[in-house]
């Protein structure tokens, strides 16, 4: 399953014998999922089944939702008057002149009132639909656009997550040559003073042994591995993977913190800052996936 990113910009576009529709949706990342419409009241009735149909493809994100019409084309002022509302109101008027004994003058331009305009619920079930169809097509539009940024990001966080193992495998490397030197140091002191303080020499090894023990880093090791690992499943399998990419990134960082602060040696720590700076980026990322 495709991977798809919070970011993205649709648009669609549905035309009828009166209006031409435009939908336009702007979508950001956000923990859950927040639509705000922006459209005329005549659309209202309509908003509960775009809402759902837009929560049928999307599952988290923020969405600035624009629905606006406009005259079809080659149509004039003309063509919005309602004939009904002129036979009415000629009836209605030429009455009451007749009944006053009143000369009649009515210049055409009279009728290009809004009194005498089309009612637009007279073409809501168009408008209805020509809306549901432009807002369907902005919907695929969107997707596209969130699947084509969420292929981007993919490709950054992979970029990431190999210099993280890149330095990873550096502590690896040194995870048991760092312990025999702490190890031999400790022996070497213990030679240096053990005449001059009387040190009880079996004490002392359980002590190193008790240090060495609390030092080691092979726990976190092998748990960063099981993580990575399960990292890699999680980017393969694809779909809603920004909430267990945020999860695991914090796990990684534990385990990766867990190693600086047990380890002294420098070129451990300088590793570690590196990885926690990889971690850094891809969570920055992932903040953006849905």
């Amino acid at each position: 399953m495709a991977i798809q990113s919070m970011t993205g910009f649709g648009k669609g576009e549905a035309s009828g014998n009166d209006w031409v529709i435009t939908a336009e949706i702007k979508s950001v990342n956000h923990r859950f999922k927040d639509l705000r419409f922006k459209m005329s009241s005549l659309f209202a009735p309509i908003e509960i089944d775009l809402k759902n149909k837009l929560s049928e493809i999307f599952k988290r994100g923020s969405f600035d939702i624009y629905i606006n019409y406009k005259k079809a084309e080659g149509r004039t002022k003309f063509d919005d008057i309602d004939e009904e509302k002129v036979k009415y109101f000629l009836g209605k008027i030429s009455k009451m002149v007749k009944e006053q004994g009143l000369d009649l003058s009515i210049s055409p331009s009279e009728f290009l009132r809004q009194d005498f305009y089309k009612d637009l619920d007279d073409t809501s079930e168009e408008s209805f639909e020509l809306a549901k169809t432009a807002f369907e097509n902005a919907l695929v539009s969107l997707r596209e656009s969130r699947l084509s940024e969420g292929e981007k990001m993919l490709k950054v966080i992979n970029s990431h997550k190999e210099q993280f193992e890149k330095h990873y495998s550096v502590i690896v490397g040194l995870a048991d040559s760092f312990q025999e030197n702490v190890e031999e140091r400790l022996k070497k002191r213990f030679q240096d003073f053990s005449e001059e303080l009387n040190v009880d020499e079996p004490r002392f090894l359980q002590e190193v042994v008790y240090y060495l023990e609390k030092m080691d880093v092979h726990e976190e090791i092998n748990r960063i591995a099981a993580h990575l690992e399960k990292f890699e499943s999680i980017l393969v399998s694809g779909g809603e993977i920004g909430r267990q990419l945020d999860f695991l990134i914090q796990e990684l960082n534990r385990e990766t913190n867990t190693i600086g602060s047990k380890s002294s040696l420098k070129e451990i720590s300088d590793n570690v800052v590196q990885m926690k700076v990889q971690l850094e980026k891809i969570r920055e990322q992932g903040l953006n996936l849905e």
